[in-house]
């Protein structure tokens, strides 16, 4: 009997163990295409993710620090994400957050037009 229920315990245990963590963005896969601003906008910016399995229906959200704003973005099936326009300006600080059912993890970049920068870090 005894040994029934350490059996029994065990097999709880295994039931209860916490999941694998999922990594933050990283500002080197990210691309960021800038649109200046001129007389009649303000600048924009366009994100864009490639496909990572451990982000698949999720959500990205983009925050520009800087400015206040940002937007939100349903992750596609294959883990990829491309944001609508936000407001944006080379040297923004802009925050990447993915949530998926369990976790939410973020990374903060200085923005420039292109491939993001892996030690260029938000102050």
């Amino acid at each position: 009997m005894r040994r029934l229920v350490v059996i029994a315990l065990f097999s709880l245990v295994g039931c209860v163990t916490p999941s694998i963590p999922i990594p933050p963005p990283d500002p080197s896969q990210m691309m960021v295409t800038i649109t200046p601003p001129d007389s009649t906008s303000t600048g924009t910016g366009v994100l864009s993710y490639p496909p990572n399995d451990q982000y698949n229906a999720g959500t990205a959200y983009v925050f520009n620090d800087t400015v206040g704003s940002g937007v939100i973005q349903r992750i596609d099936a294959d883990g990829s994400f491309t944001t609508q326009p936000f407001p944006a300006v080379v040297g923004n600080q802009v925050v990447v957050s993915i949530t998926t059912n369990q976790q939410t993890v973020s990374t903060c970049v200085v923005l420039r037009d292109g491939q993001q920068s892996g030690t260029d870090y938000c102050q």
